[in-house]
């Protein structure tokens, strides 16, 4: 109504002032058409009933309200003189009720920092209700009512602590990533058709691979021995591992379970036929079938276990990973080049190994 109050004065103030230039005689002139075309119109309604807007009533009202009633008899209107006084007395009603009426002094806003800080705490704590977050709130000093938290986390559309504490295998595993290893054999085949077994480890966290060892008659003995001496590994470098995830081949001799256990180690067997419960591992095995072992012709124990030390410091001192961002096991990403002349002179090199397999890439000195 406002609006359509203020448009009608706009357009009435440019009718004004297109008519100062005129004579009264003019005026008076098309104040008769204007009136004869007013009678002609309620002729043609034939009785029907004209219905006003609230902004035309107010428009009206206002207009008229300098006129007395004889001079608002002799008007032709549409409607009847008392209508509009009695517009002129509403319009003045309403105006009187919203100058009296009270302002209602509501619940102020939320600030903007204190509902990024209540999603921030139910982002890193599933578990915890709205009460919980209320409650750590009031230890950080920030005091807000525990309804303020609820509605922020309704409108956000965040389930109850109940419905996000579930936890998915793909979470805990994430989890835990630091205290698990998985172990896999690989095997391949020589040019003479001999066939070798490599055994291979890789850590959760950090995607790095170590290679144990290479054989062509991977026995009970020989598989003990590279479980002591993976056990010494872990303790030069002070890695603290939990659990390390094997398959059942029957490759594994019990004693390798139980030098594990001695140092603190559970092995956790995977299911029969179910490579997923060891993904990570099965996964190296087949990047390292095809960027290595698909393209190399082995020629024998020694020339495996070098082209394999070789794959093992490309994959971990330079192959970026997606698992873990993008990055390298043993080296963070750098800085982003950000400089635009640095970006027009970038001078990249190539390093090969095995003559040619790998292809390292890195800035020219």
């Amino acid at each position: 109504m406002l609006l359509r109050l203020a448009y009608l004065g706009i357009t009435n103030a440019f009718a004004l002032l297109r008519l100062l230039p005129g004579s009264d005689r003019d005026k008076d002139t098309e104040i008769l058409a204007l009136r004869h075309q007013l009678a002609v119109l309620q002729r043609q309604l034939g009785g029907q009933r004209v219905r006003f807007e609230p902004a035309d009533r107010a428009w009206l009202a206002a207009l008229l309200n300098t006129l007395s009633r004889p001079a608002l008899k002799n008007l032709r209107l549409l409607v009847r003189p008392d209508t509009v006084l009695r517009w002129h007395r509403d319009l003045h009603a309403r105006r009187h009720a919203a100058r009296s009426r009270p302002r209602r002094r509501g619940r102020p806003p939320t600030v903007r920092s204190i509902r990024a800080l209540v999603l921030r705490l139910v982002a890193e704590n599933p578990s915890w209700g709205y009460r919980r977050v209320h409650g750590e709130l009031l230890v950080l000093g920030v005091k807000v009512a525990a309804s303020t938290v609820w509605e922020i986390l309704h409108a956000e559309g965040i389930d109850p602590a109940p419905q996000r504490a579930t936890t998915t295998w793909a979470q805990f595993l994430r989890s835990q990533a630091e205290a698990i290893l998985a172990v896999d054999f690989l095997e391949t085949i020589t040019l003479a058709g001999t066939r070798l077994y490599v055994l291979a480890i890789i850590e959760h966290a950090s995607r790095r691979i170590r290679i144990l060892g290479a054989t062509a008659h991977p026995t009970a003995a020989w598989v003990t021995q590279t479980a002591r001496n993976l056990v010494m590994d872990l303790e030069d470098t002070g890695c603290r591992v939990k659990y390390l995830l094997r398959d059942r081949d029957g490759k594994y001799p019990p004693m390798f379970d139980t030098i594990l256990a001695d140092a603190g180690i559970t092995a956790v067997h995977t299911g029969v036929r179910m490579p997923r419960m060891n993904a990570l591992m099965e996964r190296w095995v087949r990047t390292c079938r095809r960027e290595l072992l698909d393209r190399t012709l082995v020629l024998n124990q020694r020339h495996l276990l070098h082209a394999l030390r070789e794959y093992e410091t490309f994959y971990n001192e330079h192959r970026p990973h997606q698992g873990i961002a993008n990055a390298r096991p043993q080296a963070a990403l750098p800085e982003p080049i950000t400089d635009p002349d640095q970006l027009n002179r970038l001078a990249i090199r190539r390093r090969d190994r095995l003559g040619g397999i790998l292809h390292e890439y890195e800035h020219a000195a």
